[in-house]
């Protein structure tokens, strides 16, 4: 019987080792597998490179991560905002590495990991900075650079329900980078809201397929209360 199913955060990410590439999926705090993360920093692998579409936001999430020391680089679209302290502090002391991907690059380059393409030919930072010392092309009468696909070694991801053969929906703008990024990692895991019986996500709706997904573990949602 196939059952993907783990039974705590902690066990889920036991066997992430020092120096893997980790995607972690999440638009800022949207669909940020935050209890992964936390399970993450407790099991306390470190010289990690991070694929993520920002470097973390105030004190919770991918930013208490980077605060712990033990992210070698982050591979990003959006680095820099009002709440990232913490890569701020790290990158001007010299003590993370940074790859910049415009957020459609980043994009593409996960899809093509997924689809085991060897690259793509983007036009998106053709004549930047950001296209220094790579292949260019001209198609069609249109500059491309070329960029190599991002592969990891785990994807942490987040969405509303699953069921335990692995096959995945998400709520709304939480599902953002979660379906390419479970495409292109060696060892999906998925953070959900509830693990329903087979049968009960309609195969029309099922964005993520089990295929990609090798654990999932349920956890209780954060519910805020009033002061």
């Amino acid at each position: 019987m196939i059952d993907k199913s783990i039974a705590t955060p902690e066990a889920a990410v036991a066997d992430v080792f020092d120096g893997a590439t980790v995607m972690i999926g999440g638009f800022g705090t949207a669909g940020m597998p935050d209890q992964l993360i936390e399970a993450l920093i407790a099991h306390g692998a470190r010289d990690l490179t991070i694929v993520n579409n920002n470097a973390g936001n105030g004190e919770t999430g991918l930013a208490a991560l980077l605060k712990t020391g033990r992210v070698r680089k982050i591979v990003c679209s959006f680095p820099r905002q009002s709440d990232s302290h913490h890569f701020d502090a790290l990158y001007r002391a010299g003590k993370i590495e940074l790859e910049l991907v415009p957020q459609g690059n980043l994009a593409a380059r996960i899809q093509a990991a997924g689809a085991g393409l060897g690259g793509i030919f983007t036009p998106t930072g053709y004549g930047t900075l950001l296209a220094e010392g790579k292949e260019t092309r001209r198609i069609n009468g249109r500059d491309y650079v070329f960029e190599l696909p991002i592969h990891a070694d785990f994807a942490l991801i987040k969405a509303q329900q699953g069921d335990r053969w692995g096959n995945l929906v998400y709520r709304k703008t939480a599902r953002n980078f979660g379906p390419i990024m479970a495409t292109a990692a060696k060892c999906t895991i998925a953070q959900v809201g509830e693990i329903v019986a087979l049968g009960a996500i309609d195969p029309e709706h099922v964005i993520t397929p089990g295929i990609f997904v090798q654990r999932l573990v349920a956890v209780s949602p954060v519910v805020a209360v009033a002061a």
